[in-house]
């Protein structure tokens, strides 16, 4: 016969192996991350050459006074780009939790792959999210206590969602701007058009500049909202650039990025984050 001290030693003994489940450093999500990071970085060729005059000759005007302005000109073109935020406020949807995630993200320039992952927690319980735009397929895939899929998102809306963000951070990522597969239109002294192609997808979206040629924002409306639970909504959406610094390099840079859905009934900043490296 099975006594009540049995049975809380059983309950006991699970609660144990699911804290010890939990706090585990392995993850599998995670590890996906990395290896396609460090594939992905193997099989990128190092940039040699510097930005010049020349190669922005062809931009409209406040995509050069973009370039001129944050100091890019004789600078090192980059390759491939790893940024990090930390403790950045994210929120799941309209009227859904904020969760405090860690952001690590990496853009690449010949091809334009993008890999981004997220490490937080729900409840108390690990939560971690892989997005993925490689060789042309865009994902977006969400684990639960390191091992549970709680959504994983593909398909042709995905891919050009995953495209657009691309071209949402080819300025802060400056040598995709100049790649073949992006293309820019001129509208006026502070506005630009930039469109970009990539196997066989196309999307594209508007820069915003001051004067002088701080890029602040760039809106679109080819960013489909997927909803963790598949749900699909054709809404704008916003990449905000604030906080420029002057970095250690010289280059005159925004820290703080801002992502905004802007559904009818008012905007959602869903995500908020300083460049912590």
């Amino acid at each position: 016969m099975i006594t009540l001290g049995v049975v809380t030693g059983i309950l006991a003994a699970i609660i144990l192996l699911a804290v010890v489940y939990f706090i585990q450093p392995y993850s599998s999500l995670k590890s996906d991350f990395n290896k396609t990071a460090a594939q992905l970085i193997s099989e990128t060729r190092p940039e040699t050459e510097m930005f010049s005059q020349q190669d922005i000759a062809h931009l409209p005007e406040p995509v050069q006074k973009y370039f001129n302005h944050c100091g890019y000109i004789g600078t090192s073109k980059m390759s491939w780009m790893k940024t990090e935020f930390k403790d950045v406020p994210f929120s799941t949807g309209v009227d859904k939790a904020t969760l405090t995630i860690d952001y690590t993200q990496y853009n690449f320039v010949e091809t334009p792959n993008r890999l981004a992952f997220i490490d937080s927690a729900m409840y108390g319980i690990p939560f971690q999210g892989f997005d993925s735009y490689n060789q042309g397929v865009g994902s977006m895939k969400g684990v639960i206590a390191k091992a549970f899929t709680l959504f994983d998102q593909k398909g042709v809306e995905m891919d050009k969602a995953c495209l657009v963000t691309v071209l949402a951070e080819s300025l802060y990522v400056p040598n995709i701007a100049l790649q073949d597969y992006i293309t820019w239109e001129a509208i006026d002294d502070t506005h630009a058009k930039a469109s970009i192609t990539s196997f066989g997808i196309s999307a594209s979206g508007i820069f915003t500049f001051n004067e002088v040629g701080k890029m602040f924002e760039f809106t679109t409306n080819d960013r489909m909202a997927v909803g963790f639970d598949g749900s699909k909504q054709s809404i704008p959406w916003s990449a905000v650039y604030e906080g420029y610094e002057r970095n250690e390099n010289g280059i005159f840079k925004p820290t703080i990025l801002k992502a905004v859905w802007h559904y009818p009934e008012g905007d959602l900043t869903y995500f908020n984050g300083k460049i912590s490296s």
